[in-house]
Formats: structure tokens, C-alpha cells, sequence
């Protein structure tokens, strides 16, 4: 399996690895790795979906103003597990809901 990304659709990268900038951010890379491991989906298919939500980011905000890589990542997984329906909207709903209740700095 090809995990590369090209383009916008890369992670950030330093010294050939990504970059994280919050632990949900390695989880939601990591999720997304697993579940393409397991057969769910193509790693290929998943790119279509991030360079998909990266590029309705960008005809909206011409400028990239606050381009934020892992928020598209996690939209274009969210977009792709519902829309095969592995997991319903609403349930990813109630769950981000549920975590971003929780006190700033708990590790979720």
C-alpha cells in the first residue's frame, strides 16, 4: 500500500516524517492508516477524498488564510467513512461533540 501524498494533499513533513501538532492529529493519521490496512478502503480512494476537501477549502479561501492540513484530513475521512457508510455522520458527530467537551489539555 502507497501511503504518498502529493501537493496539498501531503502532510507536513520534516526529514521524511509527518509532522504533528496535536496527538488527535497522529490518532486521525493513524485511524485512517488502520482502516486502509484492514481492506475498508483504498489508500487511493481516501486521496481522492482529501484532495477533494482541500480543494472546496481553497475555492472559498483563495489566500489559504487559516489552512489547517490534519482539519481536512480529518474531514475528508469523516467524509469518506460516511459516505460508505462505515460509520454515520451523526455518530462522528455526537462523538467530536462529546471530546471537544472535555477540559482543555485531557488527552483524548
Amino acid at each position: 500500500m502507497s501511503l504518498a501524498l502529493y501537493g496539498r494533499a501531503a502532510p507536513p513533513m520534516a526529514n521524511g516524517e509527518v509532522v504533528f501538532e496535536a496527538p488527535w492529529q497522529s490518532r486521525v493519521f493513524g485511524m485512517a492508516r488502520a482502516l486502509c490496512e484492514e481492506g475498508l478502503f483504498e489508500w487511493d480512494d481516501f486521496r481522492q477524498y482529501l484532495i477533494a476537501e482541500i480543494e472546496h477549502y481553497d475555492l472559498s479561501h483563495p489566500e489559504g488564510a487559516g489552512y489547517q492540513y490534519f482539519d481536512h484530513f480529518l474531514n475528508a475521512l469523516a467524509s469518506l467513512l460516511a459516505q460508505r457508510e462505515l460509520c454515520a455522520a451523526s455518530e462522528l458527530a455526537d462523538r467530536t461533540l462529546k471530546l471537544a467537551q472535555r477540559p482543555h489539555g485531557h488527552d483524548h
